[in-house]
């Protein structure tokens, strides 16, 4: 196993990252997460029962790992204090022994969800999708230096400080912005009580402690969130998330600058589905969706969009990933379908694209489908890449051959070891 990896979403993010670090934690010693917030999940599933997770690295759950929120993450006190004394509630130990937050990780503050639910509102019919967690308004005021770093919760009397000259500022864009109400003081000081004051413990000097167990070859996975579609500069803009998810950036989010990343897993889905708005060029509608829908158990509730797999947009997202293997998830899902439909190529007027095309056409893009032949049977319980039938490996030899990289992992259920793995992984 190489000394530093990166798990990372290939496409517009839910592509099973989460159960993908769950079962490779064994294996390493830390996990880090290094960008994003609370505004995006991975489901795990293991020994301890299930689990959304939002704002922790998905290693917790492992004995022995050492979990790290690096500095590039939007650290939310109340999301992430809530999300620790639940999973603590099921069993799991959680302490300043396995879990670590840099004291440079900026914190998101009240307004910042605020801001973004009356943003949004104000856009109406022209608004993002955002997630209303407050990490367009974090990482905004992040770039003006106008948040403050999770170290001042060692010097509260500077923190109460800083925090009020943010407050003052703040207030007058919501009132005189968008005629909202202000945050009051006693507001700010029931917040720091409750969810900061409590994560005092797990603040700590992330970099000195990551480059000593570099230093003493410890095996480092990084754990990003959301998908290559969603990177800020490398995405759907403005339809992206509003920080950087390339597994590029990993060492600068986990305070590692001077790291080396040697593996980079590509995580994506034997289907395509997207959260939120913008384009979504291979998406299904009418019985197709249907279909598809009932068959990979994707519920309009679950607030996804739902398409075939997407080769144009998975060939986009490992090369910016740089992705030296990919792990496919849910391939059980396909398993009832008689045709397995594939987004081959973008169809824009008389122009078809095998790569993608600049983000501001794809609306008017349509997909160019084609079908191979299905398996037809169930492929849950099976855990060796020659049982699978010869159309399941079909498929997975289309992807492989289509984007170039190998696939070295094939998720079959959403159990832990619920897995192929494919050659020396």
């Amino acid at each position: 196993m190489n000394a530093c990896t990166a798990i990372v979403g290939i496409n517009w993010g839910d592509e099973g990252k989460g159960r993908m670090v769950d079962l490779l934690t064994e294996a390493f010693d830390v996990v880090i997460r290094y960008q994003g917030g609370a505004n995006a999940g991975h489901t795990v599933i293991n020994q301890f029962g299930e689990f959304e997770i939002h704002a922790l690295p998905s290693g917790v759950f492992r004995k022995g790992v050492v979990n790290v929120i690096g500095n590039g993450v939007a650290l939310d006190p109340e999301r992430l204090l809530n999300e620790i004394r639940a999973i603590q509630a099921k069993g799991v130990s959680i302490t300043p022994e396995n879990l670590m937050i840099s004291d440079r990780a900026s914190l998101l503050l009240p307004w910042h969800r605020r801001l973004d639910e009356l943003e949004e509102e104000r856009l109406g019919d022209k608004r993002y999708g955002s997630s209303r967690m407050g990490i367009a308004p974090f990482y905004s005021d992040k770039y003006q230096k106008k948040t403050i770093l999770a170290g001042e919760m060692f010097y509260p009397e500077l923190f109460r400080e800083h925090l009020e000259d943010l407050r003052v500022w703040k207030n007058m864009i919501l009132s005189g912005v968008y005629n909202a109400e202000p945050v009051s003081k006693e507001e700010l000081e029931a917040w720091y009580k409750d969810y900061c004051e409590p994560l005092r413990e797990f603040i700590t000097d992330t970099r000195t402690y990551l480059q000593e167990a570099s230093e003493n070859n410890k095996r480092i996975l990084f754990e990003a969130q959301m998908g290559a579609l969603r990177d800020l500069d490398f995405g759907v803009y403005p339809y992206t998330t509003s920080s950087n998810v390339l597994a590029s950036y990993a060492p600068i989010g986990a305070g590692m600058p001077g790291v080396e990343i040697d593996r980079i897993i590509g995580v994506v889905k034997a289907y395509s589905t997207c959260v939120g708005r913008g384009p979504f060029v291979c998406e299904a509608f009418g019985e197709q969706e249907k279909l598809l829908r009932e068959t990979c158990g994707e519920t309009e509730k679950t607030y996804h969009r739902i398409g075939p797999f997407d080769l144009v947009a998975t060939r986009y997202g490992v090369k910016i990933q740089a992705a030296t293997e990919i792990a496919l998830t849910k391939l059980d899902m396909l398993s009832s379908l008689d045709e397995i439909p594939i987004c081959v190529r973008y169809k824009y007027k008389d122009q078809e694209f095998e790569d993608m095309p600049f983000p501001a056409i794809l609306d008017q893009c349509e997909p160019v489908i084609e079908t191979m032949k299905g398996w037809k049977c169930s492929i849950s319980g099976i855990r060796n890449w020659w049982d699978l039938p010869i159309e399941a490996q079909n498929f997975v030899k289309c992807i492989e051959e289509s984007v170039g990289v190998v696939v070295k992992w094939i998720s079959v259920g959403p159990e832990r070891h619920s897995i192929i793995r494919r050659g020396q992984t």
